[in-house]
């Protein structure tokens, strides 16, 4: 591996993002792994991950489309709110404008069952979907595609400013992982 100048990648610190330890209602898994959609704005997943900046943990959520894999919201973080759940949200809707009925899959976590971001899936008329509890893999699609963004941005970077990881991380998303 020297000879050929080649280093092995090794994993970041890891970080709990998903509190599944309250008593909110947890909605019923919809999805049940399947991962495809006939057509746009069919079903999304979102999840939540953390940036490691000089400055401390920045929180990125997103919504992906299962048809396209496009994400369709995001928002990001100093706290892992659910206001930063509802940001993403609120940004696949008012981007997409979907008719209701879209599931919308995420985890366990304390922020997609909070109350007022149910109250936000039900006004845009979207039914909510969830992993079981501590099953990664129910939300695969969103995994991946956080691992691809470790992979090829965050890990390659040491972020000085959480301003810094910002614009890069908008720019992987909206510039090159869309397009």
């Amino acid at each position: 591996m020297k000879l050929a100048g080649v280093e092995a990648r090794q994993k970041r610190k890891f970080k709990a993002t998903t509190d599944s330890k309250h008593s909110l209602p947890v909605a019923p898994n919809l999805l049940k792994r399947d991962f495809t959609a006939s057509k746009p704005d069919e079903a999304y997943v979102s999840d939540i991950t953390y940036i490691w900046t000089s400055e401390g943990w920045l929180y990125l959520a997103v919504v992906l489309d299962l048809f396209s894999r496009k994400v369709v919201g995001w928002s990001l973080s100093r706290r892992m709110t659910r206001g930063l759940v509802m940001n993403a949200l609120r940004m696949s809707y008012w981007r997409r404008r979907p008719n209701p009925g879209v599931i919308f899959h995420s985890d366990r976590g304390s922020q997609y069952c909070s109350r007022d971001f149910q109250n936000l899936l039900e006004m845009y008329g979207m039914k909510s979907s969830m992993s079981r509890k501590g099953n990664c893999w129910d939300n695969a699609v969103a995994e991946s595609f956080f691992g691809s963004l470790k992979t090829e941005r965050v890990f390659l970077t040491n972020y000085s400013s959480r301003e810094k990881a910002r614009r890069d991380i908008v720019d992987y998303i909206e510039m090159f992982y869309n397009t």
